[in-house]
């Protein structure tokens, strides 16, 4: 007689087996939680300065605008160290991250234009006066040198092999700050404000030991948010689901830090959302490219390709970009924008040296005209403090300005917004939102 065997431990074996690998499974495939991005002119920034008046802070971030865009410029990538990249002390947004083990926490730029994520490291060959304690890659244990050989060293352009066989990387931005180092990989771990702590292992670092920086050591590096596979966004990968979004307060609230999502938390859905292509350009892949077809004043529509200069109207025409301050548009789009709002403008103009080129005295209130920016397939309507900026008690300016023939849609026109990213559909969302409630 055969023998009887009871299958209900077995089952309860498969079927616990099977839950375990969709939890993993689930958890591999998406990580879901939120970080601040804490403005340079936080009272929670290493670079707040009590002393300066919120328009002192605004005239500013203005100036910063035109340093920074100049890494805009083609021939002004990284190629085995040409210029490129940001004016490091421009970004406007900063993160705190924590590299290693135990982990060791670093505040730096946070940048959707560029990709290494880099930072300051022992032993310094030389090293620029840093005002926070310097990373010691000897005291985290999960902190491994690349080798020449290695595929994350193969991959990004601006490397080289050293003596011993390691891979070096070498970065030089458009102020003059450098950094040179070793390519490593560690564990990245961000505070979430939702929940735990995340950890991200194995991720590919610049360890600089040759530095240069013309500031005052308020920041310890950068981290590159960008398109390029050596950016964190592009490393996290997978476990992100390829979703990131923020939601930037408007540039004089300074008292409370934004948001940056990521995973499901950066699902952008519900009423008034619009979406538009997100493009990529091999020959500046860190960069986030749009495609702009029309700017309306009013009911005025100034088509991108009518003042196009006779270039082609190519796809992704216009970089979105979270560190630069200002929209800047084509000196043949931005004329005809200018001339349109100040044919709908009641006020007197003031001349501005250095800020924008359309200012209003605003001693008495007055209307401004509605901006709406026609990307292909979103129509993104702007309210006033997206489109003018005070400068002073008494003198506001269109924060939309002419700067050759760059475009570049910047935080201001994105400020309460909810801009959602997802790099696997390859789009970039839209949604009006208070971000001081979030």
């Amino acid at each position: 007689m055969a023998a009887v065997v009871n299958p209900t431990p077995f089952f309860s074996l498969v079927s616990a087996i099977l839950i375990l690998s969709n939890l993993c499974l689930n958890e591999a495939q998406t990580t879901s939680f939120t970080v601040e991005l804490i403005h340079r002119d936080s009272p929670k920034s290493p670079f707040y300065n009590p002393m300066e008046t919120t328009y002192g802070r605004v005239t500013n971030a203005v100036r910063r605008s035109f340093s920074r865009v100049r890494r805009f410029k083609p021939t002004s990538r990284l190629v085995e160290g040409a210029k490129s990249g940001i004016t490091v002390g421009s970004g406007e947004y900063l993160m705190n991250i924590s590299i290693g083990t135990p982990a060791f926490e670093i505040v730096a730029v946070a940048d959707t234009g560029s990709d290494l994520v880099w930072t300051q490291c022992k032993p310094c060959s030389k090293c620029f006066k840093q005002e926070a304690p310097i990373f010691d890659p000897g005291q985290s244990s999960t902190y491994k040198p690349i080798s020449c050989d290695a595929s994350q060293c193969q991959s990004f352009t601006q490397t080289r092999c050293s003596t011993n066989n390691t891979c070096q990387y070498s970065v030089l931005y458009a102020d003059n700050t450098y950094s040179i180092g070793d390519v490593a990989v560690d564990t990245i771990t961000l505070a979430s404000t939702t929940g735990s702590p995340v950890s991200f292992p194995n991720t590919a670092i610049g360890c600089g030991h040759d530095n240069y920086q013309d500031t005052d050591g308020k920041n310890s590096g950068v981290i590159g948010l960008g398109g390029d596979e050596f950016s964190l966004i592009s490393q996290m990968g997978s476990s992100i689901a390829g979703k990131f979004s923020y939601c930037l307060l408007p540039i004089t609230e300074t008292t409370k830090s934004s948001e940056m999502n990521f995973g499901s938390s950066a699902l952008v859905s519900g009423p008034g959302v619009v979406s538009t292509p997100l493009i990529k350009l091999a020959s500046l892949p860190s960069f986030y490219y749009l495609h702009l077809e029309a700017v309306s004043v009013g009911t005025k529509r100034i088509n991108y390709a009518d003042v196009s200069l006779g270039k082609p109207d190519t796809k992704g025409n216009i970089i979105i970009d979270s560190g630069t301050t200002l929209t800047l548009l084509p000196s043949g789009i931005h004329s005809k924008l200018e001339s349109a709002v100040a044919s709908q403008i009641n006020a007197t103009r003031v001349h501005v040296p250095e800020i924008t080129s359309l200012c209003y005295d605003a001693k008495t209130e007055f209307a401004v005209p509605d901006i709406t920016m026609h990307f292909a397939g979103a129509d993104v309507k702007l309210q006033r403090s997206n489109t003018f900026i005070s400068v002073s008690d008494n003198v506001t300016c269109l924060a939309i300005v002419s700067y050759g023939d760059l475009s570049v849609y910047g935080n201001v026109a994105q400020a309460n917004f909810l801009v959602g990213y997802d790099t696997e559909k390859k789009t970039v969302s839209f949604k009006p939102t208070d971000c001081s409630k979030n």
